[in-house]
């Protein structure tokens, strides 16, 4: 296969020590690497990317841990990158993204079995139903080595050179004349990349403009934007430092559109469990249990967590994207970058946990189908589980503590598993599973929290009283009960969107992998 562009940039991003614990890493799209004996670490990783035609837009957030001297950045980039095309986004809109697509956990009150009925609930709308510059001269020694220094220019925290090489041992030799500690074995790795016509993005790092908390540089999240058949992300150099097992998450967003992997197999989370109130204090440890037991059932997959209506959510755990938001992560260079209406992106999360034995090649996207699930929906066969295919992207993780009707039940008709708010009407939302790369691992039993068997990876619940639930009726909290026939599926749900917005146009800058360095002499910035 053709070595696309986000094959060079992100292959060289990925290999790292990821964290101090080799079972809990998360992955990250390229290495650190210092000088002397100190060891650097990456610790948490997310990547959004954008895609519509050929263009892609990848933003990625990183931090780092480890001393606080200089350090730096080296990516792969297609062409020689101007001022213009790099720039810092801000760092709150990835936790956004994080927790809207986060897997949750929903508390739920049987409702009085002999209240009267309500009127029917959309749950895709919620609405009630009725019935190129010339090239800067290289550094001392540069063309000696067939390194050239093609552009220079500082953005943030960052002072960015862009590199043109003619070889590969060159390239190394340079950066090892310039005090970058490259790691033995390095070269094969960046071979490709040379050979492939690649320049080299390099940014040195001004760490008294890093805001450092506890021992760990929140650094700036980058983005930019290329022109590229290639749909991909490549990961396999992360595992040259790694003996461990990692973890990536990819936030995909594209106008009506929902990816998957083109070369490894896809499975969706098992979702819409009936949990016991214990998963309450350890939902993420609940949530890796499940997720290891259906990459157990399903070796090397990606698993899709959730794919949505980028503007809407249901149940929101905070309120859903807005334009503003959308465009500062990457709509503005869409072409047709004049519509960033939420509610026309699909907004989907992939997960990949892998290892060396498991990892073979790099990750590759193709268009996939829209899917529902995990949604408070009853069909004729009761509750929706898995996913299944249908005309929108309504897709997420979702598990429940309900609570069964205790009351007095003194009517002729009780109408039973009818599912809502509690009784006092005061409701803390749902709980989103976040940071699971460092959810404890090995010691829950899914067995002894699930109140109800997941057939999907052939787990069955221990059976107990607390386990033998009645079977949920479709009702969201405060909300009739939704049936089949009144959920038309409509593609732009509005059942949490968000019309807030901010000042400000969105930023559109360009990055996708990181090397980190050390002074090996005086530890002095350069």
């Amino acid at each position: 296969m053709r070595l696309g562009f986000l094959g060079v940039l992100s292959g060289l991003v990925a290999a790292v020590v990821l964290v101090a614990t080799p079972n809990t890493a998360s992955a990250f799209c390229g290495f650190y690497v210092s000088g002397a004996d100190s060891q650097l670490y990456n610790n948490a990783t997310q990547v959004v990317m954008m895609r519509e035609g050929r263009r892609t837009v990848l933003s990625m957030r990183n931090n780092y841990q480890g001393p606080p001297e200089g350090f730096a950045m080296v990516v792969p980039v297609p062409v020689v990158l101007q001022e213009d095309n790099v720039k810092v986004l801000p760092d709150e809109v990835f936790a956004r993204v994080d927790k809207l697509t986060a897997p949750r956990l929903v508390e739920y009150w049987e409702q009085d079995p002999c209240a009267p009925p309500e009127p029917e609930y959309d749950m895709a709308t919620g609405a009630v139903q009725e019935s190129g510059a010339a090239p800067v001269p290289s550094a001392p020694g540069g063309k000696d080595l067939g390194v050239t220094i093609e552009a220079q220019f500082d953005v943030g925290e960052y002072n960015v050179v862009i590199l043109s090489a003619k070889d590969s041992t060159g390239l190394e030799k340079w950066l090892a004349q310039e005090k970058y500690a490259i790691p033995a074995g390095a070269g094969p790795h960046l071979r490709p990349y040379v050979e492939s016509g690649s320049k080299f993005f390099v940014a040195k790092v001004d760490t008294s403009k890093v805001t450092f908390k506890d021992g760990q540089a929140m650094l700036s999240p980058l983005r930019f934007h290329y022109d590229t058949d290639d749909f991909q992300l490549p990961v396999r150099l992360g595992l040259m430092n790694s003996a461990g097992t990692q973890d990536l998450l990819v936030y995909l967003l594209a106008r009506g559109q929902r990816y998957e992997m083109a070369n490894y197999p896809n499975v969706t989370i098992p979702t819409n469990i009936n949990v016991k109130d214990a998963v309450r204090k350890s939902f993420g440890e609940f949530y890796a249990a499940l997720f290891d037991s259906t990459l157990e059932k399903n070796p090397k997959a990606v698993v899709t967590e959730y794919s949505w209506d980028a503007g809407s959510c249901d149940p929101c755990p905070e309120p859903a994207l807005n334009a503003v938001e959308l465009a500062t992560l990457g709509a503005d260079v869409l072409p047709g970058k004049d519509s960033y209406s939420p509610h026309n992106f699909v907004l989907t999360r992939l997960h990949a946990r892998y290892s060396a034995k498991t990892l073979g090649e790099d990750l590759v996207f193709k268009a996939a189908s829209p899917i529902v699930g995990g949604r408070e929906f009853m069909g004729k066969d009761g509750l929706e589980r898995g996913s299944r295919a249908a005309g929108t992207n309504n897709f997420q993780g979702r598990y429940a503590i309900r609570h069964e009707w205790e009351g007095k039940v003194d009517c002729a008709s009780p109408r039973r598993g009818i599912w809502g708010g509690p009784p006092s009407g005061r409701h803390t939302g749902p709980q989103p599973a976040t940071d699971l790369a460092f959810a404890p691992r090995g010691s829950m039993q899914l067995t002894n929290v699930i109140a109800q068997d997941i057939p999907a990876i052939g787990i069955v619940a221990a059976k107990t009283p607390e386990s033998a639930s009645k079977a949920p009726a479709a009702k969201e909290p405060g909300t009739p009960a939704a049936s089949e026939s009144s959920n038309k599926e409509k593609n732009k749900s509005k059942g949490c969107s968000s019309s807030a917005s901010t000042d400000g146009l969105p930023l559109a800058l360009a990055f996708l992998g990181l090397l980190m360095w050390r002074r090996r002499e005086d530890r002095e910035l350069c």
